[in-house]
């Protein structure tokens, strides 16, 4: 596990080794913009601890905290007319970067299904 955090990206910008663009935080977790947005407003919550996805994940309130600091990304964006928070688990769910991670949308009309 160390390894893998040695060498994360994400993990990284939690250590303030890769510049961000951070706009929240709490003790748990660090949300910053993705520089590859889909969306108007497109931000990533990351817990501060390295795990590869959700199905590695143990505390739940840790994961509780990803989720409230979600919420109040959104709620800072102006996102006031909805939002969706993804978390892709796995290739098959297009998880590209292995340290698990929500994606704050929004910003625009979300079609469904997804994908």
């Amino acid at each position: 596990m160390a390894d893998e955090s040695a060498s994360c990206i994400f993990c990284k910008i939690a250590r303030g080794e890769i510049p961000a663009t951070i706009v929240a935080e709490n003790e748990a977790a660090i949300a910053f913009r993705d520089l590859d947005a889909k969306a108007p407003v497109h931000v990533l919550v990351i817990p501060r601890k390295h795990v590869a996805s959700l199905d590695h994940y143990p505390d739940p309130v840790v994961l509780g905290e990803v989720l409230l600091l979600a919420a109040e990304v959104a709620r800072k964006d102006g996102l006031k007319d909805g939002y969706r928070v993804v978390i892709n688990t796995g290739p098959d769910a297009g998880q590209t970067i292995h340290h698990l991670h929500a994606h704050v949308l929004g910003g625009r009309n979300m079609a469904w299904p997804p994908g």
